[in-house]
């Protein structure tokens, strides 16, 4: 193999090692029978959630999981794969990933991903495509913590009623 080729591969197995260590969650699926069309919509979906879509060739996808520790990825690579890769939080590559292949006719199916340093099979990845955004579970904490805080400003209140009858 020519050297120039060669550094090259090295090349992009480092890109996509770095963007995997940098990403807070990687999802590996395999796209079969896409057309152009339907991969132009899956990448702008990806965009809008902040989650980058990438093609890469299999055996470098391989060589860079395999250089973080990530061996068990590796007999998710066969076929055409590609992974996206989440750089805000755990949970946006999957939602987007699964929202999509629930309407592509079989056209992607979500294999494995990679969440807080841990592998995850695709039932996995599909769970963790239900939990709720960040924001969203933010909110929700909101809710509970200004309905507490509500209950117990009223009973404060109704002791120092109670306290103000007694005296």
């Amino acid at each position: 193999m020519n050297q120039s080729v060669l550094e090259h591969k090295k090349q992009v197995v480092n890109e996509i090692a770095e963007k995997i260590r940098n990403a807070k969650s990687v999802v590996l699926v395999e796209y079969k029978g896409l057309t152009v069309e339907k991969a132009t919509e899956l990448r702008n979906k990806c965009r809008e959630a902040g989650v980058e879509y990438k093609v890469y060739k299999n055996t470098l996808m391989r060589f860079a999981f395999e250089k973080l520790g990530y061996n068990d990825m590796s007999v998710n690579l066969e076929g055409p794969n590609a992974i996206a890769l989440s750089y805000e939080d755990e949970v946006s590559a999957a939602k987007v990933t699964n929202d999509f292949a629930k309407t592509s006719n079989d056209t992607i199916v979500l294999k494995a991903g990679i969440a807080e340093g841990r592998v995850m099979n695709a039932d996995e990845v599909i769970a963790l495509a239900s939990v709720p955004s960040r924001e969203i579970l933010l909110g929700q904490l909101a809710g509970v913590l200004q309905g507490n805080i509500r209950n117990l400003a009223y009973m404060l209140d109704q002791i120092s009623k109670k306290d103000g009858e007694a005296a």
